[in-house]
Order: C-alpha cells, then structure tokens, then sequence
C-alpha cells in the first residue's frame, strides 16, 4: 500500500465535497452507483465524490466495496474509513480518520 497523501492533496481531489470535521478527520459527501459494469472513482460532482461499485446493494456488500475502493483510491487503511450516515442509501457521508 502506498504511502498515505498529504492533507492537502486530499481536499483539493475532493473539492468541495470535503471538509475537516475535528483534528486530522475529514468528512465529505459520496454518491454511489451500485451494479455498475466497472468499479472506480469518477470524480465530483454537484458537491460529492461519484464512486462506480459493480457489488449489488444488499447486505451492505456495496458498502464493503466502497471502501475498498477508497481505500484503493486514496492509499489508506481500510480501518480508517467510516460511513457515517447513509448504510442504505446511494448518497452517503464518509469520514477518513487519522490518515491526514
């Protein structure tokens, strides 16, 4: 696993999608696209972080891929990344804690 990036280069990838919650935890918002054909990282868009999963949304296996994929995506733990708020929705809030 790659070497965790910077705090700085984080938020400008996420845009205005991120924000720092506390010291070193950064909360923004991601809409998912569950069933997709390809998984991966679209970009922002209306103030969310578009991710594509191909797993199906049941029994939280899209939320397993998510941040799998995060965790890809970003070069951090999978242990530092939390849903927050949004377990059985498409549009989720998403904290990364301590990898700043």
């Amino acid at each position: 696993m790659s070497a965790a990036p910077d705090k700085k280069s984080l938020i400008i990838r996420l845009g205005d999608a991120a924000r720092e919650s506390e010291k070193g935890t950064l909360v923004f918002s991601v809409r998912v696209q569950p069933r997709a054909s390809k998984k991966g990282v679209e970009g922002v868009r209306d103030g969310a972080l578009r991710v594509r999963l191909t797993a199906p949304p049941a029994e939280g296996a899209a939320n397993e891929q998510l941040v799998e994929v995060l965790s890809k995506e970003f070069g951090i733990k999978k242990s530092s990344i939390r849903i927050v708020k949004g377990h059985s929705s498409r549009d989720k809030l998403v904290e990364v804690r301590g990898a700043l």
